[in-house]
């Protein structure tokens, strides 16, 4: 499943080459959804590696909160944060330079492909943080 306020989306799991868009579902959250069909969100694990091709602009805040020129990635790794936390938004992603932002906070639009999903685990430990939140609903 994807984050909480996707439950009720038509969803299915990402693949390795998804051409992805970002998109509001109207259910209080953004997600990524398939290009070809932008009602079905995509539901990508956590460690799975995804492009920007046009570059994701984020605005980043100096000190006393000035705005200062956007910093553009190419790249990044989705996470779940906060997963101990029920009803808040877990999706994430992680930038080259270790900046974390919720995918709630992406602007609509962006393009992304998927490149590379998450490794299968070896270990206990990697097989619970390749985990998505699980919902009691």
């Amino acid at each position: 499943m994807c984050d909480y306020s996707l439950q009720n989306v038509s969803s299915r799991p990402a693949t390795v080459g998804d051409q992805l868009v970002t998109r509001d579902f109207r259910t209080g959250t953004r997600g990524f959804a398939d290009i070809e069909c932008p009602s079905v969100a995509v539901c990508v694990l956590p460690g799975t590696e995804i492009a920007f091709p046009e570059g994701l602009p984020v605005a980043r805040r100096g000190l006393l909160g000035w705005r200062r020129k956007p910093v553009r990635y190419y790249a990044a790794i989705f996470r779940q944060i906060n997963k101990d936390i029920l009803n808040v938004h877990h999706d994430a992603l992680e930038f080259p330079d270790g900046r974390v932002m919720l995918l709630t906070t992406i602007a609509v639009g962006q393009k992304a492909t998927v490149l590379q999903l998450p490794a299968r685990p070896r270990t206990p430990a990697e097989a619970q943080a390749q985990q998505r939140v699980a919902y009691a609903g």
